[in-house]
Formats: C-alpha cells, sequence, structure tokens
C-alpha cells in the first residue's frame, strides 16, 4: 500500500510540476489586445475577370483567381483547438486576438479549399463546416481526407507533397510543393502528410506554401514559369527551437526572392499568439529585409482585411477596402 502511494504521489507531483511549467512558459507570451481589423473584405464586388486576394486573418486567404474562388487552410473561429462539445468556439486551445476580416456569409461560394496539412490552427472542422458546400472540392495532402468526409463536399482529393499535381474540371492546375514542416494532428496520429500548393490558371500562377521553415526548395519553382504572387509565413519562429519548423521573417525574404515571384502577401502572424516574438515584430523584420534589397513595394499586403488585385499590368494594386474596386 505504501509503496502504490508513494507512486502515486510522484506521478501528481511530475503532472503539477509539467503543468506548472506550461502556465509559467505561456505567461512569458505576448498577450495583446483583442482588436478587429479596421479595413473588410467584400468579395461580392471582386471583378471575376481578374485575379484578387484578400487576406482574413493567419493563413486563411481569400482568392478570386478569375472566376475561380479559392480558399485557405480556413480558420474563422474566435478559438482553435481540441473541441469540447459545446459550440464552434468551446475548444481548448489559443484564442484569435484579431478577428477574421470578413464576414462569414460573404466567403461562399467557394470552388477550391487548400488544406496545407492537419494542425489545428491551419484545419479546423467548424470552420470548413462554414464554407464547404456540395460544389465545392477540397485538396489536401496525404493522411487527411478521412477526417473531411462528413463535410459533404464534391470531391477531397489528396496530393503528396513531393511534386504530385492534378488539373480539377475548371482548368485550374494545382501542383504539390515539398516545403518543409511536420502534419500530425494529434501526437499519436500516423502518416499525416504536408505541402504547399503552386497554383496555374490561365497566364498566372500563385504560391501557397502553408506552413514552412526555410527551405531551397524555392529555388526550383521558376521552372514552372514565372509567379506573378507568393505567399509566405513569417511568425510563429521564436524560441530559435521553432525554426526547425518556422522559418523567420528573414527566410521567408530569401525563398520569396528564391522563387523568383514578383509580389509577396506575408501570414502566418498577428492572429494567433502560437510563440514568443513580439505580434508585431514579424511584419517589421520583413520590411527591414525587403528594404535591405530596395524591394520594399514587393510587399503587397501589411494589414489583415487588405485585398490586392493582380492587373493586367506587372505592378497590380493595393486595395485598401472594398469600395476602392467599385469606383475603379
Amino acid at each position: 500500500m505504501g509503496i502504490l502511494f508513494t507512486f502515486l504521489f510522484c506521478v501528481v507531483t511530475l503532472i503539477l510540476l509539467v503543468v506548472g511549467f506550461l502556465f509559467y512558459k505561456m505567461s512569458q507570451m505576448p498577450n495583446p489586445p483583442y482588436q478587429v481589423p479596421p479595413k473588410r473584405i467584400d468579395p461580392a464586388q471582386w471583378d471575376q475577370e481578374r485575379v484578387t486576394v484578400g487576406w482574413i486573418g493567419h493563413s486563411t486567404v481569400l482568392i478570386q483567381f478569375y472566376g475561380i474562388r479559392i480558399i485557405t487552410d480556413p480558420v474563422l473561429t474566435e478559438r482553435i483547438g481540441i473541441p469540447l462539445g459545446w459550440g464552434d468556439n468551446w475548444k481548448m486551445g489559443p484564442k484569435r486576438h484579431t478577428s477574421p476580416a470578413i464576414d462569414v456569409e460573404g466567403i461562399e461560394p467557394v470552388d477550391v479549399v487548400l488544406l496545407s496539412h492537419a494542425h489545428m490552427d491551419h484545419l479546423d472542422l467548424s470552420s470548413l463546416r462554414k464554407v464547404v458546400t456540395s460544389e465545392t472540392v477540397i485538396i489536401t495532402t496525404s493522411g487527411i481526407s478521412h477526417l473531411l468526409r462528413k463535410l459533404g463536399a464534391k470531391e477531397v482529393r489528396e496530393l503528396d507533397g513531393k511534386w504530385d499535381n492534378m488539373v480539377l474540371s475548371n482548368g485550374l492546375v494545382i501542383q504539390a510543393i515539398p516545403v518543409v514542416h511536420w502534419g500530425k494532428r494529434y501526437p499519436w496520429s500516423r502518416k499525416q502528410g504536408y505541402t504547399g500548393f503552386l497554383l496555374s490558371y490561365r497566364d498566372k500562377k500563385i504560391f501557397y506554401p502553408g506552413d514552412t521553415a526555410y527551405t531551397d526548395v524555392c529555388k526550383e519553382l521558376p521552372r514552372w514559369g514565372e509567379i506573378d504572387l507568393a505567399f509566405m509565413p513569417i511568425g510563429a519562429y521564436e524560441p530559435a527551437s521553432f525554426q526547425v519548423n518556422h522559418c523567420t521573417p528573414e527566410q521567408a525574404w530569401k525563398m520569396f526572392v528564391d522563387s523568383g515571384a514578383k509580389k509577396l502577401v506575408p501570414i502566418h502572424w498577428n492572429t494567433f499568439v502560437l510563440s514568443f516574438e513580439p505580434v508585431e515584430e514579424p511584419l517589421e523584420r520583413l520590411i527591414d529585409a525587403a528594404q535591405a534589397s530596395k524591394k520594399e513595394d514587393c510587399v503587397v499586403i501589411r494589414e489583415l482585411g487588405e485585398m490586392y488585385v493582380l492587373d493586367e499590368v506587372e505592378t497590380g494594386r493595393v486595395l485598401r477596402s472594398s469600395s476602392e474596386q467599385v469606383s475603379s
């Protein structure tokens, strides 16, 4: 009896120490005030004969690729994490400090959903239920489609993340790009992959890497043709051990340059506190890197809710609000 008591005491003590350590580390993370983006995305105003993108928050981007509407890693709820069963926002996990820069009702209809991997801040089932319809095609990576069977999508297709590609019935070409990350949704999950995507339609190309550490794979991208727009993750890099899976802003800039893309949209920052760097630091460091290369104007979206139109001319233009496009 004494041995059992001693064992239980040691187990409980160890658990309390681990929990205490985790709470201590969390107390050192940034605690920004909650904010609502001053700019809002209204895709109802977008011209279907142009390419328009809008940053909703974190890694969620809405893309009007001419007549094809695409959303990346949709996360639209106030909290991410393990569902507790009492509603969309009852989850055990981080709470967002910046609300989504769009009304959910305005997102539909979505033709294509891109899911780069199964992490909670990229694959949120409650958000997917809001945007997936019977006409939506979901493109993801290996080992994930079983999580998506009950969403009622028209089709769920997997790419293996190693230069695999497919052509959808609407003509959109999707190429899997082998980025550097990890894909397990839970510690016990098996064979769940991760990938980036290179999108090609008509004469335009868009690169969406999802999450990635620095990789020289971006040097390979020019062989597929000139890239018009690249999204690059710039947050969640501190402490340095996180950089095994997340690039720094300077590394994001280097990958952008390596890709040969014309314009850069920074993502994966200023939405959830997932690491220890100050929430505004990623963009500041990215702009510094761009200025050092004398290419600051290549960074085209810097706030949630901003939109960018890829005009027929090379420069494109940033929309600060949807009314600018209506009046243009």
